[in-house]
């Protein structure tokens, strides 16, 4: 570790705290929307099954929150610690867009979900359900609010430099500049689908041990149409935005595709595998498919895709982590396009609940969203290096002035405390979802005045053991 510079150790720290913080975030994104439509299913046709999914995933969703919010703080303070050069020269546009999602979405969020957790016997059922709303739009209008700073970092406009300073001169144009509708789609799209592949692990886990309940099956069947019908629109989507990075970071599209040299009046190939080589300037062990490179790029059999040469080699990302991590986000795409094909096949055969080796498979592909996700950022940030802001402010220059053996020491700590905190953390979400949702019939419509606890699963957790032990 301590073998890096300070430079590389603040990035890696970054790195590692966003990667760690981005999960939950994700979760709940999707499972507040997914809260929304038990809720509202409940409401519908007072069928019980719903209410008794709906309180069942409100105890992951309630924990999943909690550690967001924490996990979230320590990002923001890096600004100011390791990245203070960063803040200094942007620090006037990236400040006011973090500012808005506090005062917009946390403020949203946090008014409304007191209610929504403890409120359920305490205010009206057409109350409780706008209050699932309320947070629900909450957690996206923080992704709007993210998404809009992280956007302008990649596609920076609207704004003037004046004494070596970032000046925001039309708001409209720095929130809704080039990349931000696609990176909004793309993430809250994979919000949604590892939501999905999350709640249909937890149905797999539960059949395959024998636990074929209703609620079970309906949460597994909701989680599997969710894949079947969003892992495409992710595809098409993540198309466009690749389209999008071509045109304003065509040396991402280039590091991504390890392509280094045209050849005159020949479309570009796709290299499916290979080794980049940044030292050599061209990828080992390349198998490639003619002209696809372009075909899929660039929507055309003649016009060819930029090449890493063309670019000065102070300006290239790093081939060797894009090439692989891309290619692991696009794997793992295939793989849930696959998932929703064969649940759709299984369901006409009527083996969707009992067939083990799918089960076994959507239980592996609990992850995958996630996972792709992490793939995902780790392609979209690193290949925006050299950059912080790309094209104005480079990487070493935004860094604060730290020696490497604070930032390692610093490093460690946040690795040690994370590791520990949330992983009580996960652990406790692991035995939430293992208690499995309490049977519908034992739930009434009646209230008595006393306030939810929607943390209080251990107790459901115990006597659930109790339960299967006889």
């Amino acid at each position: 570790m301590f073998a890096l510079d300070a430079l590389h150790l603040a990035r890696l720290q970054f790195a590692f705290t966003v990667s760690f913080h981005i999960l939950f975030p994700a979760l709940t994104i999707g499972l507040a929307s997914y809260l929304v439509v038990l809720e509202g299913m409940w409401l519908w046709s007072k069928d019980n099954l719903w209410r008794s999914l709906y309180h069942f995933w409100l105890k992951v969703f309630a924990v999943n929150f909690g550690m967001g919010v924490v996990s979230g703080l320590v990002m923001a303070y890096q600004f100011g610690t390791n990245w203070s050069g960063f803040s200094q020269f942007a620090g006037s546009i990236t400040g006011p867009l973090l500012t808005y999602e506090v005062l917009t979405a946390f403020f949203l969020e946090a008014g409304f979900l007191g209610v929504m957790l403890f409120g359920w016997n305490k205010v009206t059922s057409l109350t409780h359900f706008m209050t699932t709303c309320m947070v629900a739009l909450g957690t996206l209008v923080s992704t709007f609010w993210i998404l809009a700073s992280n956007s302008w970092m990649h596609t920076p406009q609207g704004f003037s430099v004046k004494h070596g300073q970032v000046v925001p001169d039309n708001w409209f144009e720095i929130i809704f500049n080039p990349s931000f509708p696609y990176r909004l789609m793309h993430m809250s799209v994979a919000a949604f689908l590892s939501c999905a592949l999350f709640v249909g692990a937890s149905g797999a886990w539960h059949l395959l041990r024998g636990n074929d309940t209703p609620a079970v099956r309906k949460m597994y069947s909701m989680a599997l149409w969710m894949a079947l019908f969003i892992a495409p629109v992710q595809a098409m989507i993540g198309d466009m935005h690749g389209l999008n990075t071509l045109q304003y970071q065509p040396a991402k599209i280039a590091a991504i595709e390890g392509h280094w040299k045209n050849v005159p009046d020949e479309a570009t190939p796709l290299i499916l595998f290979g080794v980049p080589d940044m030292d050599a300037e061209r990828t080992r062990y390349t198998v490639e498919i003619p002209a696809l490179g372009s075909l899929i790029l660039t929507h055309s059999l003649d016009k060819q895709v930029p090449a890493l040469k063309t670019f000065p080699k102070e300006n290239r990302p790093d081939s060797r982590i894009i090439f692989w991590s891309f290619r692991l986000m696009v794997g793992l795409g295939l793989l849930m396009m696959l998932l929703g094909i064969l649940s759709l096949w299984l369901r006409f055969r009527h083996r969707l609940y009992h067939s083990r080796p799918f089960l076994r498979f959507t239980l592996y592909m609990g992850p995958a969203g996630l996972l792709a996700m992490l793939a995902g950022w780790v392609t979209t940030e690193v290949g925006r290096q050299p950059w912080v802001v790309y094209g104005l402010l480079r990487t070493r220059d935004a860094v604060s002035h730290h020696s490497a053996l604070q930032m390692g020491l610093n490093l460690l700590l946040i690795f040690i405390v994370y590791c520990a905190v949330f992983g009580v953390g996960y652990f406790y979400i692991f035995r939430l979802i293992k208690s499995g949702p309490v049977p519908a019939k034992t739930l009434t419509l009646d209230t008595d005045g006393t306030p939810a606890r929607p943390l209080s699963a251990t107790e459901t957790f115990q006597e659930q053991e109790k339960k299967n032990e006889h």
